[in-house]
């Protein structure tokens, strides 16, 4: 692995990194049926998606300073899924599929999406809407992979802001929440 650093405004690559060891327990997560999930270190379930606390975050390819930078991403906001954790480090993967560690010290509990990034590139729009319903009033058309914040999800549709525009998107639709998960900011 070289030592270059790619500047990296939204997403895209992939990685294999070394696993560590997570204790396997049962949680539920909403609605949907209770799947199997990690507990990390910190307590806190494993996978789990966060977001990108700075303007300037590292993705290394290990767990410390001393591991070159493989990634550099420019944005804050961008949602993150931890799938591991090692004393004060997260290995994370983004919507693209790249993995790679982070200093937990940047990475927030809050909460964002990333609209159908499987769809970027293609003439696709996606529908905001006034409430969890196809037959809703439309408040805004997005563009594949812009980011927004997630405020609730009832396991179909989630509740989110993009640039002003709050409104309505079904979950399969975005990268930022499981299916049939529920949550609440």
């Amino acid at each position: 692995m070289s030592s270059r650093i790619v500047f990296r405004a939204l997403l895209c690559s992939t990685l294999a990194l070394v696993s560590l060891a997570t204790v396997s327990v049962t949680v539920p997560l909403g609605q949907a049926a209770a799947q199997t999930a990690a507990v990390g270190p910190s307590g806190l379930p494993l996978p789990r998606f966060v977001s990108l606390k700075s303007n300037r975050v590292n993705l290394r390819i290990g767990p410390g300073i001393n591991y070159p930078v493989d990634w550099l991403y420019l944005k804050s906001g961008v949602p993150m899924e931890i799938i591991q954790e090692y004393d004060n480090w997260r290995r994370v993967r983004d919507a693209d599929g790249a993995e790679g560690w982070i200093n937990q010290s940047l990475l927030s509990g809050r909460r964002t999406a990333v609209a159908a990034p499987w769809q970027r590139g293609e003439d696709t729009e996606l529908l905001l809407r006034t409430d969890p319903d196809t037959t809703s009033r439309i408040v805004a058309k997005l563009e594949p992979g812009v980011i927004g914040t997630l405020e609730t999800c009832n396991g179909q549709w989630c509740e989110m802001e993009f640039s002003g525009h709050r409104g309505w998107i079904s979950q399969t639709q975005i990268w930022g929440a499981y299916p049939g998960e529920t949550y609440k900011d």
